[in-house]
């Protein structure tokens, strides 16, 4: 029992009640709740409080498992989740959204100002635990990334994944020795860069026995470099991609293709990718979430790399599956469950839309998972000191990361023109192009079903498609209507 215990299952199992949550959304009033612009409105305070009383509730019940303090909990989440809130309503205002500046910019830079112009008092401590809140926002990230549209850009997204993580990590490593930055930090800097930040660098320390200071400074680095490359990443994507590419629909993919493989975390991909359209955000999502798959490969390899050095390496683990699978981060298996869940609801026909064609559940979830991550943004800026990133001893490691980066730029956007710009379109072609209107075709055959053949426009979702096919069939078996008075009658 002890061994579920650790921050990672705790946070997976307190997501499950957000899940159920978000999988009833249909049946409650507003189809849910969520952070309001106008604050005047009475309902909009009511869904306030919802996600106060519930993040309050999982994280006083996560630090009684996990045996954390709990003497001053409610009054510094108080101060925490006034922060986000504050950082969610000004991302909401009309004239914010047109810039494209999103809750968890506002959220960091609230905290770094704190962190970094205030002092932090000890009674504002308990509730700072970025962690615990950013891995309740994957899970929930997971609940909006359905099969149906990994399926549509698996293949590629697979082999983009694997090319990136491959040529970058090995570039970011290779500099980083060449910048004198010591084997075991280099090595968790490298995966950091080129899979999924924080959860890579974690995995890859536990394996490489890398020094807890430089991890949390390597932590910072990613953390901090991310926030500009949310917006920098969106600007550069539709600068570049329509000069080389015409298709709207085929540049949406580049686009987020291109931004999945190159922001580091999740959460980042979430927020930037969204700047850059629905289709953009899922595929960007779908690539982050196939590179996060190969944390645990890349673990391994770590350690029998390590493990063939053992001279050298005397930190270091000697390559099992038990010690990737206690290294690998578990809230990911939560993410790809809630993904694997609401993808068998909707293929099931159990997730409803609303009025903008929108799913309804999976519209909850990156609520809350939005939600979870103004609050990780919040702690993340009150634990990040300026001055540690720019100083003498980590200047190496800094530099290291840059030119790591912009070696993954450039690196992820020509693998992602090709595998979504060129070997898709030839090999997996999209089902329409966007410029074609939809093309509806009745057919009325000797039997009581009605087959309706659709040719989808290329940003129209299968969910749409497959709610259109089952209201024509419903139609089809309702009773046909009386003869009218005006009708004339058959002669007998």
């Amino acid at each position: 029992m002890k061994k579920f215990l650790t921050e990672d299952w705790v946070v997976t199992f307190l997501s499950i009640p957000l899940l159920i949550f978000a999988a009833l959304a249909s049946f409650m009033p507003n189809n849910g709740i969520s952070v309001s612009a106008d604050l005047t409105e009475p309902h909009a305070w009511v869904d306030i409080a919802i996600f106060f009383v519930i993040a309050l509730v999982l994280l006083w019940i996560g630090n009684m498992l996990l045996k954390r303090p709990l003497k001053g909990l409610i009054p510094s989440f108080v101060v925490v989740f006034a922060i986000a809130l504050f950082a969610q309503w000004i991302a909401k205002i009309d004239t914010v959204k047109y810039y494209g500046f999103e809750a968890v910019f506002f959220s960091v830079i609230f905290g770094l100002i704190i962190r970094n112009v205030f002092h932090i008092p000890e009674w504002l401590k308990p509730a700072i635990q970025g962690e615990f809140f950013i891995k309740i926002g994957v899970v929930c990230l997971g609940a909006t990334v359905l099969f149906s549209d990994v399926m549509k850009s698996g293949a590629a997204g697979l082999i983009q994944a694997v090319l990136v993580v491959g040529i970058v990590w090995f570039f970011a490593y290779w500099l980083a020795r060449k910048l004198k930055v010591e084997r075991a930090t280099a090595m968790t800097l490298a995966s950091g860069c080129s899979i999924c930040g924080v959860s890579a660098c974690i995995t890859a320390a536990g394996v490489a026995g890398t020094d807890k200071k430089q991890l949390s400074y390597i932590i910072s680095v990613v953390l901090i470099i991310v926030v500009p490359m949310i917006y920098l990443m969106p600007w550069l994507a539709k600068l570049v991609v329509p000069m080389i590419v015409d298709d709207p629909a085929i540049q949406n993919e580049i686009i987020g293709a291109w931004i999945g493989g190159t922001i580091d975390t999740t959460s980042g991909v979430g927020a930037s990718s969204e700047m850059a359209g629905e289709v953009a955000q899922k595929t960007a999502i779908v690539v982050k979430a196939t590179q996060n798959v190969l944390i645990g490969v890349v673990a391994f390899f770590i350690a029998l790399y390590l493990s063939a050095r053992s001279g050298e390496g005397k930190k270091s683990n000697r390559p099992s599956f038990g010690i990737v699978w206690e290294k690998f981060p578990k809230f990911i298996l939560g993410f790809v469950i809630a993904s694997a869940i609401f993808s068998i609801l909707q293929a099931e026909g159990l997730l409803s839309l609303n009025a903008k064609g929108k799913i309804i559940e999976t519209a909850m979830a990156k609520n809350f998972s939005t939600f979870f991550f103004s609050l990780s943004f919040v702690c993340i800026g009150m634990d990040t000191r300026l001055k540690d990133i720019i100083s003498k001893e980590n200047r190496h490691a800094l530099w290291a990361f840059l030119g790591a980066q912009t070696f993954n730029i450039c690196v992820t956007f020509l693998i992602a023109w090709l595998m979504f710009g060129v070997v898709k379109p030839a090999v997996w072609p999209t089902e329409a192009k966007a410029a074609e209107p939809v093309k509806v075709e009745a057919e009325t055959p000797t039997s009581d079903a009605l087959v309706i053949h659709v040719e989808p426009a290329a940003a129209e979702s299968d969910v749409e498609v497959v709610e259109f096919e089952r209201l024509a069939a419903d139609d089809a078996e309702a009773p046909e209507e009386p003869e009218t008075a005006n009708e004339p009658k058959t002669e007998e």
